[in-house]
């Protein structure tokens, strides 16, 4: 009776270590798909990062670029009623 039981437990044994190779690959591929997904988000965020510092360096161009343009404007206006006054 007593190698009845061990017989018994071996062969449990083997049925759980079959159950856990099988499930191993299983969980294995799901850690891995985790890490991608994890990865890509990351590169998301640094890409998402990436095109605001960009953004926010073209519109800092645009701003400067306007300024210039509204003193340009001015400066003319300056010189046309300069101009007006030395005619006139």
């Amino acid at each position: 009776m007593e190698n009845g039981y061990v017989i018994l437990g071996i062969i449990a044994l083997l049925f759980l270590s079959m159950y856990g190779f099988s499930y191993y690959s299983v969980f294995k591929e799901r850690a891995q798909q985790k890490k991608e997904q994890q990865l890509e988000a990351e590169a998301e965020a640094q890409r998402v990062i990436r095109r605001q510092k960009m953004q926010a360096e073209i519109d800092a161009r645009v701003e400067k670029f306007n300024k210039r343009k509204e003193e340009i404007q001015h400066e003319l206006e300056l010189l046309k009623k300069i101009k007006e006054q030395q005619v006139g």
